[in-house]
């Protein structure tokens, strides 16, 4: 037998992966290495060669508060099982007190309640969203960190077997499950890493310097997330943990990128409101600058953003529709009103056909697998889709 000597090219992924890769890169902004952990994840088990015996992926999030740790486990399975709500969230802050476990494993025989005590960790919940093409769970637990140490030993076990004993003696398997815990720990002194001036943090005000995170700066970033885990968590959970990610804090770049997707959302919702309702908003690139001015906070990250986009454009929105000043097939810009320094709505046309509102929203909207619309949403929808379709 001759020896071929053929090199091989191991950094190249399966196009299930690669497919997964191009979906989360377009949920999520500004944490690719989270992205390429998952990746990894995804193709070791797909090819079947995780490890035997333990869940699929054990992940820890680290990093400052609206950094966007939550949405990657909710773009993950957006992206697998396309539902975002397939998620089992556990908030930790909820588990404080070890007597506090019997809401996730139930309580054993013999205790008061048994019987009424439903575990939120059972196998039926576990697997409520599998499907035939797809039995992944995802389940995260939110501020790991504030738990108590009764949890962090409850998750010894799941971790490392996989396995977990409810109340009543049953066996959960979580060999077809991806662990995300999510923790803030070292958010402060990350925050002073990338902005050491700023002591209590304020809100970035128009004319102040556009905040650029470099790869130094990360790395310092990530060292000090690292280091505060370390110090909290014991050495065998750490062991137990796949990858650790520490979420780099958002610069403007990133947060714009944001808005846009934020917007889309709002559009979304729009084009989901009843059939009468039915309308285009679209935001000049003076009222996106206003929008990111008002809604960027080094604290609070994108979360302050979300909460700006709701309170200065959705909520005037919804007046508008409730007053009857838009209607079916209205074009609306908000623009920003430097005299009353706020957004003005204006309608820039009325009575579009399917297609000119589907050109007018082009990229902004993104369709949800899974959501039943009214059929002259549905044509709107596909009209957007074969726009799409023809600029490939």
């Amino acid at each position: 037998m001759s020896r071929l000597r053929k090199v091989l090219d191991p950094t190249r992924t399966g196009k299930d992966a690669e497919a997964l890769e191009k979906t989360m890169l377009k949920l999520i902004v500004g944490q690719d290495e989270a992205i390429e952990q998952i990746v990894n994840i995804y193709q070791m088990h797909i090819t079947g060669l995780s490890a035997p015996g333990r869940p699929v992926g054990n992940f820890l999030f680290l990093g400052p508060t609206g950094s966007g740790k939550t949405r990657t486990v909710e773009a993950t399975a957006e992206a697998l099982v396309h539902n975002s709500r397939a998620v089992i969230k556990i908030d930790c802050a909820e588990f404080q007190h070890s007597h506090e476990i019997a809401k996730l494993i139930g309580s054993p025989p013999g205790y008061l309640g048994h019987r009424e005590t439903h575990p939120l960790l059972s196998q039926e919940v576990i697997n409520q969203h599998h499907s035939e093409t797809n039995k992944l769970s995802f389940i995260l637990f939110d501020e790991i960190e504030k738990a108590s140490d009764a949890l962090w030993n409850l998750l010894l076990g799941i971790l490392d077997k996989a396995t977990l004993t409810l109340g009543d003696n049953r066996k959960v398997d979580f060999s077809r499950a991806m662990i995300f815990m999510t923790s803030n720990l070292g958010s402060s002194e990350m925050s002073s890493l990338v902005n050491p001036k700023l002591g209590f943090m304020r809100s970035i005000q128009a004319g102040d310097p556009v905040m650029v995170v470099d790869e130094k700066l990360n790395k310092k970033v990530a060292k000090s997330g690292l280091d505060a885990a370390r110090r909290k968590f014991t050495p065998e959970f750490m062991n137990r943990i796949d990858k650790v990610v520490v979420f780099r804090p958002l610069g403007e770049p990133e947060l714009r990128r944001i808005l846009d997707l934020e917007l889309g959302q709002v559009q979304q919702r729009i084009l989901y409101s009843p059939a009468d309702k039915t309308f285009v908003i679209t935001v000049s690139d003076s009222g996106k600058d206003f929008l990111l001015t008002e809604g960027t906070d080094l604290k609070y990250g994108a979360r302050h953003l979300k909460r700006a986009i709701e309170r200065l454009l959705v909520h005037p929105l919804s007046n508008l529709m409730a007053t009857s000043q838009v209607s079916p097939g209205d074009w609306i810009q908000a623009d920003f009103d430097t005299e009353h320094g706020c957004l003005l709505f204006s309608k820039e046309a009325e009575g579009l056909e399917v297609h000119a509102m589907a050109n007018l929203i082009g990229e902004n909207l993104r369709m949800p697998a899974a959501t039943q619309v009214a059929s002259s949403h549905a044509d709107l929808a596909k009209t957007v889709t074969a726009g799409k379709s023809s600029k490939k």
